[in-house]
């Protein structure tokens, strides 16, 4: 590739937030420069408070969940649920994508619907399935009389009281997100690092595999100097679009776009009917060629973040390799939808190759989260 387009893309990025390699901090081993908006710059007590606005489960229509109910610390920033869980244990549609290295996506959530970690981190407290706020201004109230949040919104933004905007609240959970990076993995030891036994010998088959038979790099991108495992765009793998079918595809879009409510209220929408989600990122831009797409997640952690895929259908890393080694469905033989993204046929990977895949995938784990959940088990699946 498309190597060289995504550093452009990269550096293009980074100008667009106002800050270069030479102001940024280091990042992590194997990793680019973090992009910080030039009107959100990063501070300690920045990321203090938005770490402590990110835990605080008051910010709930019931007081018991908070943004870390799904994106917990100790698993990884996720909750190893195959779809989340809010207030009243009520349960969306879509897998909890873990915010580590969330800071190197252009676009936020599943359909990318907003652009920014700002942007994003508003919608869970008023969606009905997860937070179930009517508004913000629960939120607010809180805030502006807490006396620790006082001190810390006077400390960080000089502003008190009434003065305390959603706007301040979102900047600060912006920041300790866009904090919450991670590399130095067995992967950037040995490629970055020049460790040549930091990888097993199973794993550095699997790297190969990765780059070449498996063709995993055409999208989750490797540069030489550094790897996101993103490619920043949207895809129709098949999972959820296949089941059901080109027909109900056609009929849900059409539904969508003849729903004034739907098309205003997409956060909404999406999360609480499952046949809606499969929409994907048609629900954002309304473009035929959407249908069914999905971002593509880093691959970084993924042995500590499964299931897998937007549905969390899939439960182990063997299970994805299994489909798209059977060409982007589940099962040998079975039918793709239409609008499957192109690319995507039979690997003809031999079961060793597939362990091997797997091995490399699981070298991708940092080690500040190598105990933070179960590795994906190597499974048999019926689909093999």
């Amino acid at each position: 590739m498309n190597r060289l387009l995504f550093g452009t893309a990269v550096m293009a990025m980074t100008m667009a937030y106002g800050i270069s390699a030479a102001n940024a901090s280091p990042p992590p081993l194997g990793l680019p420069p973090v992009p910080i908006p030039a009107d959100n710059p990063q501070t300690p007590a920045k990321i203090a408070l938005g770490n402590k606005l990110f835990h605080d489960a008051r910010f709930s229509s019931t007081g018991t969940i908070s943004c870390a109910s799904c994106h917990a610390d100790a698993k990884a920033f996720t909750d190893h649920l195959p779809v989340a869980e809010g207030v009243h244990k009520l349960k969306g549609t879509r897998n909890t994508p873990t915010i580590i290295n969330a800071a190197y996506f252009h676009l936020l959530f599943w359909d990318g619907r907003e652009p920014s970690l700002e942007a994003q981190a508003k919608d869970p407290m008023v969606n009905p399935v997860e937070m179930g706020l009517k508004n913000h201004e629960p939120v607010l109230k809180i805030v502006r009389t807490d006396p620790v949040y006082q001190a810390m919104f006077k400390q960080v933004f000089g502003v008190t009281g009434n003065q305390v905007t959603m706007k301040q609240v979102l900047m600060a959970i912006g920041s300790f997100e866009r904090n919450v990076v991670s590399g130095d993995s067995p992967f950037d030891r040995y490629v970055y690092g020049g460790d040549k036994k930091a990888m097993s010998p199973a794993a550095v088959a699997g790297m190969s595999l990765f780059q070449n038979k498996g063709r995993c790099v055409d999208c989750h991108t490797m540069n030489t100097t550094y790897a996101t495992f993103m490619d920043n765009r949207f895809h129709n793998l098949g999972i959820g679009a296949n089941e059901l079918g080109t027909k109900k595809m056609q009929q849900l879009a059409m539904a969508f776009l003849a729903n004034k409510e739907h098309r205003k209220n997409v956060d909404t929408s999406v999360l609480t009917n499952k046949d809606m989600s499969e929409l994907g990122r048609f629900a954002v831009t309304g473009q035929l060629n959407d249908l069914g797409a999905f971002k593509t997640p880093t691959l970084r952690n993924v042995a500590v973040t499964g299931p897998y895929m937007h549905n969390g259908s899939l439960k182990s890393l063997m299970d994805v390799v299994n489909f798209y080694n059977n060409g982007g469905v589940v099962k040998k033989g079975e039918k793709a939808n239409v609008f499957q993204s192109g690319g995507i046929r039979p690997l003809e990977l031999t079961e060793k190759e597939k362990k091997e895949l797997v091995a490399f995938l699981e070298a991708l784990t940092s080690p500040q989260y190598v105990n933070d959940g179960p590795k994906s088990p190597v499974r048999s699946a019926a689909s093999r």
